[in-house]
């Protein structure tokens, strides 16, 4: 889907999902859930990211962040660059969106083989790879003591899943390994899912790596000058420990809304195939996609309504206000719903964490793609509380209420 140059595209972050988890309200049952709330249908689609179809909200998880890392293409686009490539400028972008460059994977001439250099030519599992490494390594965990391995991604490399690859090239022999599919709220959601896995009752885990990774400049389309301003690439990664009295994750409130669905997808497309089976044969279809698609008024005001509002209901269901927040840290989309969303919150825009000037849209990676470098740059310290929302295609949206270290 096309959008005019003079739309509200460029106020939108906007991610692509093959296939979004919808998270259904048995999915976070334990005895660290709080509440259960499900709203009403929609009537409409075109009201449909207005009220909730389902949303799950928890107290404290009983899990310690305790490293971080990330890592992100070596190649470089900046706004001028792209002045060259579609009718845009420096200004105008920087001005709209708050980014001034981004990283991106370049298209792979070995098959994945290693570089004449002799490094593995850069890719997702790569990039999740690293970033996981470098939590690692700030964790102090073993890889082998890692008994969970989640890679929250749209756009992986094998259609199937990146987390057993990353997990293998860790050296997590131990963990099982799954991919998890919610777009821009990946990290976020799979931040929550790790967090039930180490804090219930009766499970076994120990320590957990949360992976978030995208390569969303596969799937935009690069004519568009609305949407291929908005993306890089990305990859960042947490480690997560459960504990006997801690929580690390102080509250969460999650949801999703198919009935947005049509407001932002990267749907399937395919081509026809001709299986000579007897008689006329039978047309099957050729897998493929098509590119990014949006609605970029729809989804700025999804966005800039609901945002504030489920982080509201992570604060509530930490039993905290907005008064004990150190930090804002929203995905990465458009330093102006970052604006919005912290004055509707009473937030100065000091205490908003972002490096989206740097990188762009990273999807799944953005959160904590920032995060690591808040807290290797010492500005986000052991103890600080950190309010962090996610939102996508889907439509997914939620926020977790976090403490460092």
């Amino acid at each position: 889907m096309k959008l005019s140059y003079s739309s509200s595209a460029t106020f939108l972050f906007a991610c692509m999902s093959r296939s979004t988890l919808a998270f259904q309200p048995i999915s976070f049952l334990g005895q660290s859930n709080q509440k259960m709330t499900v709203l009403p249908t929609q009537q409409s689609s075109h009201s449909s990211s207005k009220s909730t179809l389902s949303m799950v909200t928890t107290g404290p998880l009983n899990c310690r962040l305790v490293g971080i890392g990330s890592a992100a293409p070596k190649t470089i686009l900046t706004n001028s660059d792209l002045e060259s490539v579609v009718e845009t400028s420096d200004e105008w972008i920087s001005s709209r969106t708050g980014i001034s460059q981004r990283r991106v994977l370049l298209h792979p001439t070995k098959g994945g083989e290693s570089t004449d250099e002799g490094e593995e030519e850069e890719s997702i599992k790569t990039l999740a790879a690293d970033a996981a490494k470098s939590a690692l390594e700030m964790s102090k965990v073993s890889p082998e003591d890692i008994d969970l391995v989640l890679v929250a991604t749209s756009s992986p490399d094998d259609m199937f899943g990146d987390a057993t690859s990353v997990a293998a090239a860790l050296g997590c022999k131990n963990a099982v390994a799954f991919d998890l599919t919610a777009a821009c709220s990946g990290f976020l959601f799979g931040s929550v899912t790790a967090g039930q896995f180490l804090t219930n009752t009766g499970n076994t885990y120990k320590n957990a790596i949360v992976v978030g990774a995208d390569a969303l400049s596969r799937w935009i389309d690069w004519d568009d000058r609305n949407s291929c301003i908005l993306f890089g690439d990305g990859a960042g990664a947490v480690v997560l420990s459960s504990t006997d009295d801690y929580a690390g994750i102080l509250g969460s409130s999650v949801h999703s809304n198919g009935l947005g669905y049509n407001e932002l997808n990267c749907g399937y497309a395919g081509s026809p195939r001709l299986v000579e089976t007897p008689g006329e044969g039978t047309v099957l279809s050729t897998g493929s996609y098509n590119r990014l698609a949006m609605n970029g008024k729809e989804v700025y005001k999804f966005a800039t309504r609901e945002v504030p509002k489920v982080i509201n209901e992570a604060l509530e269901a930490a039993d905290m206000s907005v008064e004990d927040v150190d930090w804002l840290l929203l995905h990465q989309a458009n330093i102006r719903i970052m604006e919005t969303v912290a004055k509707k919150l009473g937030i100065p825009m000091e205490k908003v964490i972002t490096n989206l000037a740097s990188y762009g849209n990273t999807s799944a990676a953005s959160i904590p793609l920032a995060l690591d470098e808040a807290v290797r740059e010492g500005k986000v310290k052991e103890g600080d509380v950190i309010a962090c929302a996610g939102f996508g295609a889907g439509l997914s949206w939620g926020s977790a209420i976090m403490k460092w270290g």
